[in-house]
């Protein structure tokens, strides 16, 4: 019904914006990436799905159409919503998901929070054929070594995950780490 929306962001918060067009307000859920990628009171353009529900209508929202793909094929995934496809979304980019779904690494996808070992094994088993091999470079290992050394320095999961996914993806745990502490030290 809706495929994207494009006006003024006239409303925003910690997890939605109300983009106005055409004289209409819409409530678009949004990952907190998405968020903090947008300004209040600008102009957007962004890919929607429309969840429908016996009680509510829900959009989400996504500025990259690959990243709305992938949240709709999370939500197939018997017992993932949308809510818990945003969370999976946020904590890192959809290249290092499908990685970890390829490579079938349960250990990556557990350390989301609210995603359990039976569940990420859910979403690998469905998954995996539907992402395809993935021929990136990126370590997964890597990953989690930066991430638990960024914790280990007093930041927190969601801090050291937001600078993570801004850091380059094709640099070694020790870079990673370094560019992610440059990148924490900006705010």
């Amino acid at each position: 019904m809706f495929g994207s929306i494009k006006g003024k962001i006239i409303f925003k918060n910690d997890k939605f914006v109300i983009v106005e067009t055409g004289g209409l307000g819409y409530k678009i859920s949004v990952s907190p990436d998405t968020l903090s990628k947008i300004a209040q009171e600008s102009e957007i353009f962004i890919w929607t799905h429309l969840h429908v529900r016996e009680d509510a209508l829900d959009l989400y929202g996504f500025l990259e159409h690959p990243e709305l793909e992938f949240f709709e094929m999370l939500i197939n995934v018997s017992g993932i919503g949308p809510k818990s496809a945003l969370i999976i979304l946020s904590i890192a980019s959809t290249q290092t998901l499908k990685k970890a779904i390829s490579t079938g690494d349960i250990s990556y996808l557990t350390k989301i929070s609210g995603i359990g070992k039976k569940t990420a094994e859910k979403i690998v088993i469905e998954l995996r054929d539907k992402v395809g091999e993935d021929k990136s470079d990126i370590s997964l290992k890597g990953e989690l070594d930066a991430l638990e050394a960024l914790k280990s320095l007093g930041y927190s999961g969601h801090e050291a995950r937001e600078a993570l996914k801004k850091a380059s993806a094709t640099s070694g745990t020790n870079a990673k780490v370094r560019e992610a502490l440059k990148i924490l030290g900006e705010k």
